[in-house]
């Protein structure tokens, strides 16, 4: 008798882990309803977006999305149409994969992340908070003197083995993609614009900013609060000091620092004549 109490109890409580969740289903009703709302309203004929609930974790997920069977998708999180999610990946509660998004296997995606517009390699690891694929900041001002949009219409491309720190925001590309090489390490609170390209295994500190259509090599250090100008090339093997920017191409590898960015020891130098000469001036009173 014992033993037949024990099987079913066993068998009970694997039945409930894999039940989901009472407010995946809810989600998933609640997602549904939208759509089917959305469509009555501009009189389409089409079906409306169905969302189900995932087994494996207790997010939703649209019927369209490819998903592995190991993959988990925690309570909260939505995966929308055309999405694809590979083998042994975690999406964080809270997290939106929009639509024909791709994540690699093996990759871990935190709380509150928002995909869009962009692929993921594999074994990334992506932290909370971070948007990747939204539009970048493109304007334009009109024979009118009205601000235009430019369109904003490409991709961002991740590389496998990269890390994006919490917060950090990587636009989609304009008239190129915006590509993170792999094996790049990104901290929190970075900005990417749109159409950048960043070679592999490069390490990009906090709160730096890279403005649009930049270009790094591989092996480039940038950091805390270095700022790259649009449309500057940086070549492979260079490092930048904290709080630098760098106005124009450096094409040569090295150690950079200052504002605008020099030479290392040109930086030190200008530093050491600027504390001399403001000491030189200081009258004494």
């Amino acid at each position: 008798m014992a033993a037949i109490l024990r099987r079913t109890t066993a068998k009970a409580a694997a039945e409930l882990l894999l039940r989901p969740p009472r407010c995946a289903g809810r989600l998933a009703r609640f997602l549904g309803d939208g759509a089917s709302a959305a469509s009555h309203d501009i009189g389409s004929a089409a079906p409306a977006a169905e969302f189900v609930p995932w087994r494996n974790g207790g997010g939703v997920l649209h019927r369209a999305a490819s998903i592995d069977p190991t993959a988990v998708v925690e309570a909260g999180a939505v995966v929308h149409s055309g999405a694809v999610i590979g083998k042994e990946v975690v999406v964080g509660s809270g997290t939106v994969v929009g639509p024909s998004v791709s994540v690699g296997q093996s990759t871990r995606i935190g709380y509150n992340v928002v995909l869009s517009n962009c692929s993921v390699g594999e074994f990334c690891t992506i932290h909370n908070g971070a948007c990747i694929g939204q539009d970048g900041f493109g304007f334009f001002v009109d024979e009118d003197g009205k601000v235009k949009k430019k369109p904003q219409v490409l991709y961002a491309r991740i590389g496998d083995n990269v890390e994006i720190g919490a917060n950090t925001c990587i636009d989609r590309g304009s008239w190129r993609d915006t590509i993170i090489g792999d094996a790049t390490k990104i901290d929190n609170l970075v900005q990417i614009g749109h159409n950048v390209v960043i070679g592999k295994c490069c390490m990009i500190c906090g709160q730096v900013g890279i403005a649009g259509s930049a270009t790094l090599g591989d092996y480039v250090t940038l950091g805390g609060r270095v700022a790259i100008r649009d449309h500057v090339s940086i070549a492979s093997k260079v490092r930048l000091a904290a709080n630098s920017l760098a106005t124009k191409d450096i094409q040569n590898p090295g150690d950079y620092g200052g504002f605008p960015a020099v030479p290392v020891n040109e930086w030190r130098r200008q530093t050491v004549n600027l504390r001399l000469l403001s000491k030189k001036h200081v009258v004494r009173r």
